[in-house]
């Protein structure tokens, strides 16, 4: 297999030392490290010369960011893992982007798996797209508001669905299919769970094993076992008994 030509951009000598002694031991079969790099400048100009397939970039370097770096280069013929020692809550912004992303001080397991992630690819994506939306939703967690679109995988490629227009997402096993404004329907190749985890604290909840919905676009709630409920656009869900409490604490708290 040929290994992948990778730098890494990290302004943080004890950060790279740790991800590079961890490329050499659990991944020096599918990556050729070919350099560590510390400032905006100096990446740009490695990238440019040495023309990598992966990036490991810190968010932020110096007095600039790894956002900074991205925006000079015409050209994103590359991979980008992040790595960043960002809050928690701001780790939802990449989630949302699809972009893959490492915490500091990383760990060996999740490198192997971003690795994994990358190896497994068809040919790499043009990022263009997730970065601009990955700018956007890190703007407004500045903002203190949810982001504004998630990146979701399809046969060709990806799409960016504003998360408003998210009505709900149903369960297939491995597949979930999202359910938009005005009727569109998408089928992607993830769980519901992973959905749950990314939505769940943007108002999102779910009343069923098969079923998340947007709180927003609940029209109605009949009563029973676990009872039911009607959204804006007409569907009748079922609630499940289990989740009947907590969903109702949930809109009775707005």
């Amino acid at each position: 297999m040929q290994k992948i030509k990778t730098i890494i951009i990290d302004d943080e000598e004890t950060a790279t030392s740790r991800l590079s002694d961890l490329i050499e031991s659990r991944c020096r079969d599918r990556i050729r490290l070919a350099g560590s790099f510390h400032s905006v400048k100096e990446g740009i100009a490695a990238i440019k010369s040495l023309r990598p397939q992966l990036v490991f970039l810190d968010v932020q370097i110096h007095e600039q960011t790894g956002f900074d770096l991205l925006q000079q280069l015409p050209e994103k013929t590359f991979e980008v893992i992040f790595v960043t020692a960002f809050e928690k809550y701001a780790v939802q912004a990449f989630k949302f982007s699809a972009i893959d992303y490492l915490l500091k001080p990383v760990d060996a397991d999740d490198l192997q798996q971003a690795v994994n992630k990358i190896t497994n690819k068809k040919p790499p994506e043009n990022i263009v797209d997730k970065f601009h939306a990955l700018l956007e939703n890190v703007q407004q967690l500045k903002q203190y508001t949810p982001p504004r679109k998630i990146v979701v995988p399809t046969v060709s490629g990806f799409e960016l669905l504003p998360v408003i227009d998210i009505l709900r997402c149903q369960s297939d096993i491995n597949y979930t299919t999202i359910f938009l404004q005005g009727g569109q329907k998408l089928v992607v190749a993830k769980t519901l769970k992973e959905f749950e985890e990314m939505l769940g604290d943007y108002n999102f909840f779910r009343i069923h094993n098969s079923h998340l919905v947007n709180l927003a676009y609940v029209k109605s709630y009949h009563k029973g076992k676990g009872g039911s409920v009607v959204l804006t656009d007409g569907a009748e869900l079922e609630v499940s008994q289990r989740r009947k409490e907590e969903f109702l604490a949930r809109m009775a708290n707005g």
